[in-house]
């Protein structure tokens, strides 16, 4: 609560955190743009495969000339980490390999490493984040993207003695997005492919939005964070408003749709039929949690928190997240405080690939967001020998697959390689 005080001393003192930006794209440049209010931060090197774009994107943000010059621009990742005026490490790739391999460059520099790359975490999140304590530096999530803000609100939760019921986020969900490919994705979120293009919208990238893969992703994110539970056959995404968190989030026994107390689950903004729920969480987070007593639950009523009809569930939540023109409260957070806003912990689930379609063999499978699968979140005791969605861009199908089935490890040519052992031994396959 301390943060811009705390950086603001540092500014005084000549010390500013000085940032490394890998990867200058959309949540990249979102952070770019705030840099020039934040006393007590800079940013002093930003790669990206193409050094011309990242000097683009700082203009189009309203850099300045004078702060273009003294940045140096680079192509690789693991370059910057290595460099003395690095303090800290931003993962933005968005490429879960790449992102692993410059998260392990940063940590064996001696540099603190943002990481929000949440594909990349999914896959190893808790190996890497040992591997920074061991070295003396943090991994942190990425505060302004729902992982890291659930973290916040459930560790609030528990602070104040709540237990967490439910966490997570809200999404615009339909059965049929996940067969949406990139051709007809601009559809689903009314625009034109000429609107998307001029904004420099990814298809690809927007579609993991839609097909459900990028909420699979969080959800694993947070549960592997927070020590809870992913839905046993996947996310439900049931249909609701911040007014029936309570009701809808809580354990069947109660009249909810949880298996359990402590799951991750992502709530859809849009009824099944297609008509749009009422006030409705779509871009928002929530945490769903229970009294411990009977004292604590008259307290909700008195103070006017909404409950569910047992007077004993209630719900918090946040209507907005701003992604990267939050991220530098992760910056400062690691760099002035040492500490991660949200860190995985141990490998709860994974996000396995589903065919979209029927799939043959010798077809490349284009990974996240494509034409090809999506991905499901599963709890990692289930999830066996799953491809994780990670893993599934530019790999080569070995037989035909089905329509709705989840591919495994087996049923493709992947050649071993560090990362692909490094995501076994998280998961714990031979």
């Amino acid at each position: 609560m301390n943060l811009a005080q705390l950086a603001a001393e540092a500014d005084a003192r000549g010390a500013p955190i000085k940032a490394g930006l890998i990867g200058a794209g959309k949540f990249g440049s979102m952070f770019l743009s705030q840099v020039p209010t934040i006393s007590g931060l800079e940013v002093t090197a930003i790669a990206d495969l193409d050094p011309g774009r990242a000097r683009t994107a700082c203009k189009s943000v309203g850099w300045d000339d004078e702060r273009i010059g003294r940045t140096k621009f680079l192509e690789g990742g693991s370059d910057l980490a290595a460099l003395d005026q690095v303090d800290v490490v931003i993962e933005a790739t968005g490429d879960p390999k790449a992102g692993i391999a410059h998260a392990k460059a940063a940590i064996t520099a001696g540099k603190h490493v943002v990481m929000v790359n949440v594909e990349a975490d999914v896959l190893a999140g808790p190996l890497l984040s040992r591997e920074a304590s061991a070295a003396g530096v943090c991994y942190s999530m990425a505060y302004g993207d729902q992982p890291a803000l659930v973290s916040e609100m459930v560790d609030w939760a528990r602070a104040t003695g709540f237990s967490v019921t439910a966490a997570g986020k809200g999404t615009k969900y339909l059965p049929s997005y996940h067969s949406v490919t990139p051709d007809d994705v601009w559809e689903h979120y009314g625009l034109t492919p000429e609107e998307a293009r001029a904004a420099g919208m990814n298809p690809q990238m927007f579609n993991s939005f839609l097909d459900g893969t990028k909420s699979a992703i969080e959800m694993v994110a947070i549960a592997n964070a927070c020590e809870l539970s992913v839905p046993s056959n996947g996310l439900g995404f049931p249909p609701c408003g911040v007014d029936d968190l309570s009701h809808v989030l809580r354990p069947r026994e109660f009249g909810g749709q949880l298996d359990k107390r402590g799951m991750v689950e992502t709530i859809s903004s849009l009824e099944r039929d297609g008509r749009p729920v009422f006030r409705d969480l779509r871009w928002g987070v929530y945490v769903v949690l229970e009294a411990p007593n009977d004292y604590a639950a008259a307290c909700f009523k008195q103070y006017g928190l909404p409950t569910d009809t047992t007077g004993r569930f209630a719900a918090m939540y946040k209507p907005f997240h701003l992604i990267g023109l939050e991220l530098s409260v992760s910056v400062l957070s690691v760099g002035l405080r040492q500490e991660p806003t949200g860190r995985s912990r141990e490998m709860r689930g994974t996000v396995a690939s589903v065919a979209k379609r029927n799939l043959k063999a010798g077809e490349t499978l284009d990974g996240e967001g494509g034409f090809c699968v999506w991905g499901k979140a599963l709890p990692v005791e289930r999830a066996g020998k799953a491809l994780p969605i990670g893993l599934a861009h530019n790999v080569r199908l070995k037989k035909n697959i089905e329509a709705g089935k989840v591919l495994s490890l087996e049923d493709v040519e992947l050649s071993e390689d560090p990362i692909l052992d490094l995501y076994k031994n998280a998961v714990g396959l031979e």
